[in-house]
């Protein structure tokens, strides 16, 4: 990807480079403007110098001395012939001066042919008169469409015209510019306005090169010092004089190394809690094995076997439980969360822990209004999971023939899940720390999690968990369910 300091010149430089083409494009529309406004009334001007030069009853060798010296100065030539501080653009300005039957009286050597015809052209076209009456009648009759500026195409160059009647003398004097002259004249002021602008664009490119360099200085100090931490070095990460922008990110990553220490403090104290549980099952199991590698009475050996099957029992539930609650971690949950019926499905996995109860000749019974609403959106393995470690806990601290009923009620806007036992009972101020870790009470042969993996379940729904007197004597376990979706975004985000 571009880094952003590419992105950010040529972003600057687009839009720059888009702001000189509209002004410059808009200078240029003005300047053209501008000079045919010069240039017409530049027209009119030497129009009125020659209307007053010509007059009606002026002799033909004066009008012929006249003649030459218009042209003369017109081309810029002195009397010896030569180019005498002229001007390229002089040539292309000529003039002619009708009389009133259409006839020229003076024009220059430059004047294009068929100025007059051109001009006479739409009014044949719309006069109900045929070509000769047009022609003969006096331009007088033609004031209107005649006088004023017109530009027409002569001699394959476009020519802006201006004619001028003087009444007094009835004369029309016609002048005329090539519009090239023009055109050329509002190129070179375009390109006198842009050049410096393309000149001047690497330079600036280079300065605003520069600039973003020098703004992004704090974040390439940022990068080098993570760079330079060590692996294990989690400590908040601590600049001075950060700007603005980067204080919101300095934040989020001091808030990610102190969420990755507290995980792996979590995983430190998981792996020592989960090693110290498993020390003395192993230590047990070496003891049995060689009590009955050594007895001599096949009594004894039996009696050995059978505390060494009770022990890999025990071992094995305690590490099933230890890899379900690193499954419900935060770092490796990925639940599944999808529309579920969570009546049938509690009465599918108690289906089978039934044998569970039987074993001990306990009773396991299910109460839940049948007409009830039991659809949520839920992650159905961790809440089989929940269920059975529930149900099993209820069983273990249950007495021989007790009762464990597991109920189901449908509110509005949750279900609840209650599971309740006819066991000892857990006092008020000891109930909280069932859910620690690798806690037990009395004689337990349990590893002491299975409320810890209830808890994470129940945190991953969105859920809640209480804890309370059983009116069958013992436990009394609720479950709060919410219904809505928020539990499966809060889940994915794991």
């Amino acid at each position: 990807m571009r880094s952003i300091r590419s992105r950010t010149l040529l972003l600057v430089l687009g839009v720059l480079s888009l702001s000189l083409t509209l002004m410059t494009y808009k200078s240029y529309s003005d300047a053209q403007h501008e000079i045919a406004e010069l240039f017409d009334a530049q027209l009119a001007q030497t129009a009125r110098l020659l209307q007053g030069l010509v007059g009606r009853d002026m002799p033909h060798s004066t009008r012929q001395a006249l003649q030459a010296a218009l042209n003369q100065a017109i081309q810029g030539q002195g009397t010896t012939g030569k180019v005498v501080n002229g001007h390229p653009y002089e040539g292309k300005l000529a003039f002619q001066v009708f009389d009133e039957q259409a006839r020229v009286v003076l024009q220059s050597a430059s004047a294009p042919a068929g100025a007059l015809a051109q001009l006479l052209s739409p009014v044949r076209q719309t006069a109900n008169l045929s070509n000769t009456r047009a022609v003969s009648e006096p331009l007088s009759s033609h004031a209107t469409q005649l006088a004023g500026f017109h530009t027409v195409a002569l001699d394959t160059y476009q020519w802006r015209l201006f004619m001028l009647h003087d009444r007094q003398d009835g004369l029309w004097i016609l002048l005329g510019e090539r519009e090239d002259v023009r055109g050329e004249l509002v190129g070179k002021v375009a390109r006198r306005g842009l050049l410096p602008d393309l000149f001047s664009l690497p330079f600036l490119a280079l300065l605003v090169w520069l600039a973003v360099g020098w703004g992004l200085r704090p974040l390439q100090k940022m990068v080098e010092l993570i760079k330079a931490r060590a692996p294990d070095n989690l400590a908040p990460l601590l600049m001075a004089s950060l700007p603005t922008e980067l204080e919101p990110m300095n934040a989020s990553l001091n808030r990610l190394l102190l969420q990755v220490t507290q995980l792996m403090e979590q995983e430190k104290r998981f792996i020592a809690d989960a090693a110290h549980e498993l020390r003395t099952p192993l230590a047990v199991l070496r003891i049995h094995a060689h009590n009955a590698l050594e007895a001599a009475d096949p009594a004894e050996r039996t009696e050995a076997l059978q505390q060494l099957d009770m022990g890999v029992e025990r071992a094995t539930r305690v590490v099933t439980q230890l890899l379900t609650l690193a499954r419900l971690d935060p770092s490796g949950v990925r639940l599944s969360m999808a529309p579920l019926d969570l009546l049938g499905y509690v009465r599918n996995e108690l289906a089978e822990l039934i044998p569970l109860a039987l074993d001990r000749d306990q009773e396991l019974t299910l109460d839940a209004d049948e007409a009830g609403d039991y659809h949520l959106l839920a992650d159905a393995p961790s809440l089989g999971t929940l269920l059975q470690n529930l149900v099993s806990n209820a069983v273990q601290y249950s007495p021989p023939g007790g009762h464990i009923q597991v109920s189901l009620d449908a509110q509005a806007d949750a279900l609840l899940l209650r599971v309740q036992d006819s066991g000892p009972g857990v006092e008020a101020d000891l109930r909280e720390k069932l859910f620690e870790r690798f806690y037990r009470r009395g004689e337990s042969q349990g590893a002491g999690l299975g409320l810890s993996i209830v808890q994470r379940v129940v945190e991953l729904h969105r859920a809640s968990i209480s804890l309370g007197q059983s009116p069958l004597g013992g436990l009394d376990v609720c479950v709060r369910l919410p219904k809505s979706s928020c539990a499966g975004q809060l889940a994915n985000t794991h």
